[in-house]
């Protein structure tokens, strides 16, 4: 019950906040189209995420046992989800926070992407979801999302001229240097990927130990 009750809340939370943050993109740049603002929209990474973890919190709460629903519930969908939300943060927190002042709804569309969804569902994972059977190897399969991503990225900044983040501007910074920062996140994933799955397997063995006693 309790879980249910906070992932209600925090899914909520979610699709608001991305909703807002779509209406703050749309209202905010008239003088772009709605198809090219929606386009760019999606290939933010904070964006994709935060829809992950909507997903990863409205699915068991509204349809526990429909397909979506035990995806969700599966262990290493919510580990991945989990990283992917923690390294947004974290990422934001340090590269990208000091570049810009957002105010009003911008403030408050922002903190909740950045700051409190992944707060919320780390929460969410820690409390909610079994342990103990991930694997090492787990953060590497993980990565696949990120590496589609980075090429998603390359691609459409090519064909368009807009680029999501500026560690991603090849046109300012050059492929090469572009590429050095993806693989300093690429390292930087598979660390919170390791570590995800160490409290996992941490927490698993006490689980197992509690039982046997």
């Amino acid at each position: 019950m309790a879980a249910r009750l906070y992932r209600a809340v925090f899914a909520l939370v979610a699709w608001f906040a991305l909703g807002l943050q779509y209406w703050l993109t749309i209202s905010g740049n008239p003088h772009m189209g709605a198809g090219e603002l929606t386009l760019n929209f999606f290939s933010y990474f904070t964006i994709l995420s935060n829809i992950l973890v909507a997903l990863a919190l409205t699915a068991p709460v509204v349809a526990p046992n429909s397909r979506i629903g035990r995806w969700a519930l599966s262990e290493g969908v919510r580990a991945a989800v989990a990283m992917f939300i923690v390294v947004v943060g974290v990422v934001y927190h340090f590269l990208l926070a000091g570049i810009w002042a957002p105010q009003g709804w911008a403030l408050v569309g922002n903190v909740l992407l950045h700051y409190v969804m992944p707060a919320a569902f780390v929460i969410d994972w820690l409390a909610f979801t079994p342990k103990g059977r991930l694997r090492w190897v787990d953060p590497a399969k993980w990565l696949i999302p990120v590496l589609i991503y980075g090429g998603w990225t390359l691609l459409h900044g090519k064909l368009s001229g807009w680029w999501p983040y500026w560690f991603t501007d090849v046109d300012k910074l050059g492929l090469g240097k572009v590429l050095v920062y993806f693989a300093g996140l690429l390292v930087f994933f598979l660390v919170v990927g390791l570590i995800v799955v160490a409290i996992d397997r941490t927490f698993g063995r006490r689980d197992r130990q509690a039982i046997a006693a």
